[in-house]
């Protein structure tokens, strides 16, 4: 042991006396082939039915009355306590008393149940006990066992420790000659770090941590600067299991060796972690408000490991980004020319879920509907190279495998940067996807990080003391102090050290709207800028409706300048639900693919007026959304958005245009494409196939809010009608930028999630007919880029307040009267900045059919098709057929067409 290791050994025994630990960590502990060690196995295992309020306060929902309630402690684990018998092992008790006054907020949730409280003389007991076993048992007057469980601990972390929350820095920090270390883990007997030469071989030097009891956190501040080096924690800590020694990487990690292995010692603002020019390329100033945002997301390995154009050494990698004669750098050039902002990435924090080395790379064949390629791709599935990554691992390092060499930490982190850069340069910001709502595995599991240093505090906990899984996974609680903190930090530190412009957050209503809002502001005052928030506000799972907290979701989130995903406008212009199966997924046709006006062999009859009603909530999402907007509805009434159902919900429910995103397709669900092979008459060909594409992507383009597209909705991306292709390979995620090839018919969709339904995908893939050529490919990628220049041309489709919209936009063609299959609407510039043009009319025909509308009010006036439909390169020519009567205010609409006219 090196002398540091010696004299930290030596200031913890009086703590390793008093909780009953063992001797000093020493190295064959950060050598060992396991990643955990039970010390001292529990004598038995309990649930956690009774929850701590705060430091001192217990409710045991669901408990009887009767009898004494003695929260029992042991330091090893050794409680004992079988019903009908005596309690025995345990180091002593500690009585709690029944308690009548006010509890703390945040706990309506439980069911009923006493509550207790430890008295004045044992209060100040409580935090080193926390540090062992505690067992809350309730006994008869003799002492024998009625009921036993343990307690969930978060409420009491957060109150005894509630300093915590202003520490400066958790994780490694090099400066000033010495390099520091710093983890929070209250409940641990003892902490040790362990530093290593490299990513492999025996470790260095270990040194003991010393606890701070003001915050819970276990610090070690050594001489030298360990820059290049590689550490892992080891913690001895109280589980269900009894005293168990976790060897476990940072959860503040922010740089890993090869598959997550071991933290990486540096500190990022270092020069050598910095490209050429890193602190001299500016973001791209396209963003004045939330509402200028186009977005594309894409996902790494997707954009580059088809492009030939790529070198091999870089296809499937951050520095794909960096190659920008290759075709896909081409495309996004073009895109950020003609008015794309952001390109949103999906997961590249470090993730649990690929192999950063040696991943399998199948290459599957068959038929265009054959289930062979499917089979290969599942066979490979856990251990390719592909997976979405909605599997955080470590929420502040760049994932590994994206590098070209991810044994090396500072690789990820320099080629990362590069990535950010190159697309900076391209004129187009970076946002990124993150996922603090679940992690990829927690309890003792290797890839845990977070439950093996602190266990069962920083997920949330179900009545039984599980954690609960409703989004999938291993839920998070970021109503705790702690968890709440490391989302806030983590974001801080991608905003500012990777220059990133906005983010995306999965499920975030399972997210308190307090703690999003506490984020935003924190987040904007280290990186000195607005940073963009936007996320999913689905309302589901254990904290549906408010129950644990007011919720980062759609309903509770407006007013708050957060953006939620507007499910209302995309499940009117694309048809049914997004869980939707079978012949639903058929029958329920959308706005923009058949509805009434055009129905397929699985439809039915359906009344008109279910056309004229989706025509509705396509103008309440063209208008942002807004629940005050007023609209002339189908029934000729005028009434606020937010007073117009959607599925028993309000279809307006923002408070303003930047809290809604508009999208008809993005990496959930099927495509767009493979959604219109559903609901599309079998009958329709191949270039109105692209031409209902367009229509789909014009909705959003026209719409007040966020405009967010999918990476490929531009050139028919199809999935072979995959409904769920998160882990589908690479074989049914592939985008070719060459425009050949949208990859249709490759193959039955993986069983999992798909196979119920292949007896009716198995005609459509075996159809060549549905198959889009090249010119049909080109004909939309060459229509989008032209609606992204209409979008950006005025800030008239960018309104960034719902005063705004409410005094410029109006709809015509409306009522009983109006033609459902048109859409038409006027915007009006008159003394707005940036708005072009006195005044714009577009419409969306979606008919198989021209149809006439006017707009009594532009009798009179001088308008003309916008100057993208006047150029000769514009995509859609029969775009241009469209005509205006200046007389009457006739406009003629033909087939569908999104149209835009103009007054100078």
């Amino acid at each position: 042991m090196t002398r540091t290791t010696l004299r930290a050994a030596g200031a913890l025994l009086s703590c390793l006396a008093a909780t009953g630990a063992h001797a000093a960590i020493g190295p064959d502990a950060c050598d060992s082939k396991t990643f955990a060690t039970v010390l001292h196995p529990a004598a038995a295992h309990y649930d956690a039915r009774a929850v701590w309020l705060d430091g001192r306060t217990i409710q045991w929902p669901g408990s009887a009355p009767a009898g004494n309630v003695k929260l029992y402690h042991a330091a090893r684990g050794t409680i004992a306590a079988p019903k009908g018998e005596q309690v025995t092992g345990a180091d002593g008790a500690i009585r709690l008393d029944l308690f009548s006054g006010p509890v703390p907020p945040g706990f309506t949730y439980l069911a009923p149940g006493p509550v207790l409280r430890v008295g004045d003389a044992d209060a100040a007991r409580l935090p080193d006990l926390h540090r062992g076993q505690l067992v809350l048992v309730r006994e008869d007057a003799a002492g024998r066992v009625l009921d036993a469980t343990r307690v969930q601990v978060a409420g009491a972390l957060d109150d005894v420790y509630a300093a915590a929350a202003d520490l400066p820095s958790l994780g490694v920090d090099v400066g000033s000659g010495r390099t520091r270390f710093t983890v929070w883990a209250p409940t641990a007997q003892q902490a040790a770090v362990c530093v290593y030469g490299g990513g492999t071989g025996g470790v260095r030097a270990v040194y003991q941590m010393d606890f701070d009891r003001r915050t819970g956190a276990w610090r070690a501040a050594l001489p030298g600067d360990l820059t290049g080096k590689y550490y892992k924690y080891a913690v001895d800590v109280p589980v269900d299991a009894g005293i168990v020694r976790n060897l476990v990487t940072d959860p503040y990690s922010i740089g890993l060796t090869t598959d997550s292995k071991r933290s990486y010692i540096a500190r990022l603002d270092a020069p050598r972690l910095k490209p050429a020019g890193w602190d001299t390329t500016p973001a791209p100033q396209t963003v004045k408000h939330q509402t200028d945002m186009v977005v594309y997301e894409l996902h790494v390995r997707d954009f580059s490991r088809d492009d030939a154009s790529v070198p091999v050494a870089h296809r499937g990698k951050y520095l794909a980004f960096t190659d920008t004669g290759s075709d896909g750098m081409k495309h996004l050039a073009a895109l950020a020319r003609s008015g794309l902002t952001d390109i949103h990435l999906l997961p590249v924090y470090d993730i649990g879920s690929v192999p950063e080395t040696a991943c399998a790379v199948p290459q599957p064949t068959g038929t265009p509907d054959g289930d062979t390629q499917q089979a290969l791709v599942k066979y490979t599935a856990e251990t390719d190279c592909f997976n979405w990554g909605y599997d955080p691992f470590h929420y502040n390092a760049p994932e590994g495998s994206y590098a070209t060499d991810p044994a090396d930490g500072a690789r990820r982190i320099v080629e990362f940067r590069q990535m950010v850069q190159s697309l900076h340069r391209t004129g187009l910001r970076v946002g990124m996807d993150v996922v603090y709502n679940h992690t990829f595995i927690a309890g003792q599991n290797e890839k845990s990080v977070l439950d093996r240093i602190v266990p069962d505090y920083y997920h949330r906990l179900n009545a039984s003391g599980a954690i609960e899984r409703s989004t999938c996974c291993d839920n998070t609680a970021t109503e705790h102090r702690m968890m709440g903190k490391l989302m806030i930090d983590s974001v801080a530190l991608w905003a500012k050290e990777y220059r990133i412009d906005s983010f995306r957050f999965d499920l975030m209503g399972h997210q308190p709207r307090a703690v999003m809002e506490d984020l935003q502001r924190k987040v904007n005052a280290v990186a000195g800028r607005n940073v963009q928030l936007i996320g999913e506000g689905w309302n589901f799972g254990e904290v549906a409706d408010g129950a644990r907290f007011v919720q980062a979701s759609q309903l509770s989130l407006n007013g708050s300048g957060i953006g939620t995903f507007n499910d209302r406008l995309r499940d009117a212009v694309r048809g049914g639900s997004a869980g939707d199966s079978g012949e639903a997924m058929f029958s329920r046709q959308g706005w923009i693919n058949g509805l009434v006006y055009d129905p397929n062999a699985h439809a039915g009859a359906r009344p008109a007026a279910d056309l004229s009603k989706a025509a509705d909530l396509v103008r309440a999402g063209l208008a942002g959304s807004i629940r005050s907007y007023p609209l002339h509805t189908s029934d000729d009434k005028t009434v606020p958005l937010e007073s117009i159902d959607y599925n028993g919900q309000p279809a307006g429910y923002a408070s303003e245009p930047g809290e809604v995103v508009n999208y008809v397709e993005n990496h959930d669900n099927q495509t767009l494409f493979d959604i219109d092979v559903f609901k599309l008459p079998l009958s329709t060909t191949a270039r109105d196939r692209a031409r209902v594409q367009v229509l789909g992507m014009a909705v959003d383009a026209f719409a007040q809010g966020v405009a967010y597209y999918h990476a490929g909705i531009d050139v028919l991306r199809s999935k072979s009608l995959d409904r769920n292709s998160f882990n589908s390979g690479d074989w049914f995620n592939r985008i070719d930028w060459t425009y050949r090839d949208n990859h249709f018919g490759t193959g039955l969709p993986p069983a999992d999630d798909n196979g119920r339904d292949w007896p009716l995908l198995q005609p459509l893939l075996a159809d060549a007919a549905i198959k889009p050529a090249p010119a049909d490919i080109a004909f939309a990628r060459d229509a989008f880029r032209d609606l992204l220049a209409i979008r950006a041309s005025s800030t008239l489709f960018r309104l960034p307040t719902a005063a705004a919209i409410r005094q410029r936009l109006r709809f015509f063609n409306t009522g009983s009267s109006q033609v459902p299959t048109v859409v038409a609407a006027h915007l009006d510039g008159r003394g707005l900045a940036g708005a072009g043009f006195a005044g714009i009319t577009y419409f969306i025909n979606v008919d198989k059919v021209g149809h006439t509308v006017t707009d009594p009010e532009a009798a009179g006036k001088r308008l003309h098709l916008h100057p993208v439909f006047l150029s000769e390169h514009v995509a859609d020519k029969r775009a241009t057929q469209a005509t205006f009567d200046g007389a009457t205010g006739a406009f003629s609409i033909p087939p569908r067409t999104a149209v835009v006219f103009v007054e100078d």
